[in-house]
């Protein structure tokens, strides 16, 4: 197989994987647990997200967790921000990088953002823009690229569309998520050599979920294709609010596993995810489904 040297994760649990959880975690269970995640060899934490307390309860102390984690100089610390005044915290917060997002299926932006996707693109722009100003490197979310709770298959053209729209806005990177879980190897192999002829493979991650059990498979697709950046939540916690029935990323000790056994370099050490995902299980209350926590619990 000719795959990647290197792979970059971009670990998402903190917000991503706890935005879903019924479970509230206090927050300095949150930073005592991104404190671990900054000592394992990441290189990149999404440690909250800036959007309003109501529609997220759980991240309702974004700027106190970011103002409070020991920083370590080798890690971007992430936030997802919706709006001009969501990054007016994320920047007080003092956010290395600002993450936007949106949906390429009209039905889910409606429900995740309440606005229609012509509506998002200008409020997004801004937030960019600003973002830029401040020093900032910025990332975007694309969601439902694969399939949309609630329309089923997405067109490919607008796949594309968005991605365009937001790759032009000035963005550093775009995430090609997953959202619901319902992708398979031979759909991610065709939509990526699509997405190819159209943006720069090195600006483009893969965010895939776990839903049926495939994202791995879905992992092994892009790294054939020579994808090296994809994110992951610690231990496959996680969901999508606007998605019912959807479970967590891929998950950061299972793809760690799969890439030691490839021989492919992350920098990661493994055993220092298992010690942070055992804190985190521990404050939710459940047991993490990776497979790696499986082998831990029964040890």
């Amino acid at each position: 197989m000719d795959l990647p040297e290197n792979i970059t994760i971009k670990e998402v649990g903190p917000r991503d994987g706890l935005q879903n959880e019924k479970t509230e975690v206090p927050t300095q269970d949150k930073i005592d647990w991104i404190n671990q995640l900054s000592e394992s060899g990441l290189s990149y934490i999404e440690i909250t997200s800036f959007v309003h307390p109501k529609w997220i309860p759980q991240l309702k102390d974004a700027v106190e967790v970011a103002k409070s984690i020991n920083r370590n100089e080798e890690v971007t610390y992430a936030a997802l921000v919706p709006n001009m005044k969501g990054l007016e915290r994320a920047l007080e917060a003092d956010i290395d990088e600002v993450s936007i997002f949106m949906s390429a299926s009209e039905s889910h932006n409606q429900n995740n953002i309440n606005k229609s996707i012509d509506q998002t693109y200008p409020i997004l722009k801004e937030v960019v823009n600003e973002a830029r100003r401040a020093g900032k490197t910025v990332r975007g979310y694309v969601s439902t690229v694969f399939g949309c709770p609630y329309e089923g298959k997405v067109d490919e053209k607008q796949v594309i569309k968005v991605c365009h729209n937001l790759l032009e806005m000035g963005i550093d990177e775009l995430s090609i998520g997953d959202t619901i879980g319902v992708a398979n190897p031979i759909q991610v192999d065709y939509l990526l050599r699509k997405l190819e002829r159209y943006f720069p493979k090195d600006q483009l991650a893969l965010h895939f979920h776990d839903t049926r059990g495939m994202a791995l498979a879905n992992t092994l697709a892009a790294l054939q294709l020579g994808y090296h950046t994809f994110d992951s939540s610690l231990g496959g916690l996680g969901g999508c609010p606007y998605a019912k029935g959807a479970s967590g990323n891929v998950a950061t000790d299972d793809l760690v596993h799969m890439l030691n056994e490839m021989g492919i370099h992350h920098q990661i050490d493994l055993d220092k995810l298992i010690e942070a995902a055992s804190l985190i299980q521990s404050k939710v209350n459940k047991p993490l489904p990776s497979k790696q926590m499986e082998i831990f619990r029964n040890q």
